[in-house]
């Protein structure tokens, strides 16, 4: 089995290169909250990462710097906090990677063409009937 974190059909990130630190989570909770570390911290370094080829690792490190640290404390299993913050970091590295596609100004149809012209010759009949009749009509 592939144990590597897939972010784009291109980009996968070996497990090894994410650096994850667990610690009690903040806030109330009682005993649970107080005994167990579940919350995540997750760290993945963009400049020192093998998984990127030198265009993505460029684009990334514009967009979110050199590291990328995601925290997660949403939920009481530190398994699910992981597995959330997986998530997101591969939702976030994801977008920053994502190249939107120049826009082509389309050319407007004939039947747009027509459309606009015959409204404004119904908008000029309008102008022309509420003027003044000429003194020779």
């Amino acid at each position: 089995m592939n144990d590597d974190l897939i972010v784009t059909r291109s980009v996968s990130i070996p497990r090894h290169e994410l650096h994850m630190s667990f610690s009690a989570s903040g806030g109330p909770g009682g005993q649970h909250a107080n005994k167990t570390a579940s919350r995540v911290e997750l760290r993945f370094d963009i400049a020192n990462s093998s998984a990127l080829g030198p265009v993505q690792r460029q684009r990334l490190v514009e967009r979110l710097g050199d590291e990328v640290r995601i925290v997660v404390d949403d939920e009481r299993s530190q398994l699910r906090n992981r597995a959330l913050a997986e998530e997101r970091l591969a939702a976030r590295l994801q977008s920053a990677l994502h190249v939107e596609r120049p826009r082509r100004p389309t050319r407007p149809t004939k039947g747009s063409k027509n459309r606009r012209l015959k409204a404004k010759q119904q908008r000029g009949q309008i102008k022309q009937q509420r003027r003044r009749p000429n003194s020779d009509d």
